[in-house]
């Protein structure tokens, strides 16, 4: 029990060290950089061994430093609370798994997954994910609002335009991924739009139309909504940080209440002790 105290304490004292977090950060980004270096073939075959070797190293490094975030995490059920350390826990695993048998192109793609660990240990980085999934329930009736636009102008582009412009409008879904181009604003004016003009002159009516509904008031909503749930996240941690604040003075509070019930209690046996002789 000493022992496994001892490696607790030792845990704790290791992962509250300044440098560990931008030890970790170092050792990620270094092997972003192996990962793409090792998508240069010449690099790839004069230097293969040297990548496999340090990329084991790596591996066995960062399963370390989850092992240790693991112990130094009490109570020990808390570390899988928490769904950035399961992230970590299933790149690195996967990782060993891979290496034992061999797969090396699984392999290669779990290691530039493991870049994404960045993100779990980088806060910032971890609170703009964090305001990111909080988005989804809100973001997920905008696409619903988006697909009954796509919807709607993909039907009429069909109707209006097919006999025009096949290449873009012959069917549905053809319409549908020209709506996509148009909306990401690629090529839209003078690829898609003006050779219809050509044929149909009131055509502009149609594209502009789906521009300013498609683009400038749907995409001012995704931004608005993430936007918020930024903020919303900022908020929530500098509460918790608050709270944990007030938690660790009323911590102190009660340890100097402790501490002064039993200086009195003292005090009333000396005074007893000196009364009694």
């Amino acid at each position: 029990m000493q022992k496994q105290s001892l490696l607790i304490h030792f845990s704790k004292k290791i992962v509250s060290h300044r440098y560990f977090t931008r030890i970790i950060i170092t050792l990620i980004l270094f092997n972003a950089l192996l990962v793409g270096l090792e998508t240069y073939p010449a690099l790839r075959h004069e230097y293969g061994s040297l990548f496999h070797v340090l990329d084991v190293i790596l591996l066995w490094i960062f399963t370390l430093e989850i092992l240790t975030r693991f112990l130094a995490t009490t109570p020990k059920k808390d570390f899988f609370k928490g769904g950035w350390n399961w992230f970590d826990t299933i790149i690195v695993l996967s990782s060993h798994i891979f290496v034992g048998g061999h797969f090396i192109t699984v392999l290669r793609i779990l290691r530039v997954l493991r870049v994404l660990r960045a993100i779990s240990v980088i806060p910032s980085l971890r609170r703009l994910v964090d305001a990111l999934m909080l988005t989804i329930p809100a973001l997920g009736n905008i696409l619903i609002l988006m697909s009954i636009i796509f919807y709607i102008f993909a039907v009429l582009g069909t109707m209006l335009f097919a006999n025009v412009a096949p290449e873009y409008f012959a069917n549905l879904q053809l319409s549908m991924l020209t709506l996509f181009q148009i909306v990401t604003l690629d090529s839209w004016g003078s690829g898609v739009m003006r050779p219809i003009l050509v044929d149909i002159p009131w055509a502009w009516t149609y594209f502009i139309a789906f521009v300013l509904v498609g683009t400038f008031i749907i995409f001012n909503l995704f931004i608005g909504v993430i936007v918020n749930n930024v903020e919303k996240a900022n908020e929530d941690e500098v509460k918790d940080k608050v709270k944990e604040k007030e938690e660790a003075a009323q911590k102190q509070m009660d340890s100097l209440h402790e501490e002064l019930k039993e200086i009195k209690q003292y005090l009333k046996s000396i005074e007893k002790q000196n009364r009694s002789s």
